[in-house]
């Protein structure tokens, strides 16, 4: 009888033990999902907003990798375009060219990119939603051109560069500040989204 209780004690052990195991490996494997899911760029990091108004792709190449014949091999999309950058409250108009994987789409509406600087006044890196995974962002450089105290935006289907200041004092009569992710600009009665002169610009590409 002792002998059976003891067999019946060790077998809770190893019963227990076994299901201890099994919980620390499961928490384990959620412990690398996360770390895994966390590998990539944190938002939080990209405080500025940029504005691509447009862009052109002039080629795109298999990235490089031990074997070209993966067909899951992303691409690299280089090109050029024209931007405006918003950085401490104020617009500021800047043209590109980049090397991103997967390539860039103009800003949808008058919402803005993510970005920082990566070198001060020339590199800017800017998070963009990967193509069929829009969950997932990836970093893309930009080699920016400033235009001092200028600024783009869109007039009768023409990309026009006037003073940032026009830009400005648009942004604190729309309530617009992409920085503050206030991208809805607000419209008084009858004001439509046309600009109607040179002080009411168009941020978004017309359709």
């Amino acid at each position: 009888m002792v002998n059976l209780e003891r067999i019946l004690f060790t077998k809770g052990l190893l019963m227990r033990a076994v299901f201890l195991f099994g919980l620390c490996a499961i928490a384990a494997c959620l412990a690398i999902s996360t770390t895994a899911l966390a590998g990539g760029p944190d938002p939080a990091d990209f405080p500025l907003r940029v504005h691509v108004m447009k862009n052109s792709s002039q080629s795109s190449h298999p990235r490089e990798s031990k074997s070209f014949a993966d067909s899951d091999t992303a691409d690299y999309v280089t090109g050029m375009g024209a931007a405006d950058l918003f950085e401490n409250g104020q617009p500021q108009g800047f043209q590109f060219s980049y090397s991103c994987i997967g390539g860039m789409k103009p800003s949808s509406g008058y919402g803005a990119y993510p970005a920082r600087w990566k070198k001060q006044g020339k590199t800017l890196e800017i998070l963009l939603p990967e193509t069929g995974k829009p969950w997932n962002l990836l970093a893309c450089e930009l080699h920016a051109q400033l235009r001092p105290t200028l600024a783009f935006y869109w007039r009768n289907g023409v990309l026009a560069e006037e003073s940032a200041a026009v830009l400005k004092a648009w942004m604190v009569k729309h309530k617009y500040d992409p920085e503050r992710d206030m991208v809805d600009p607000v419209m008084a009665d009858g004001e439509t989204q046309q600009p109607a002169d040179s002080s009411d610009p168009q941020l978004a590409e017309p359709n």
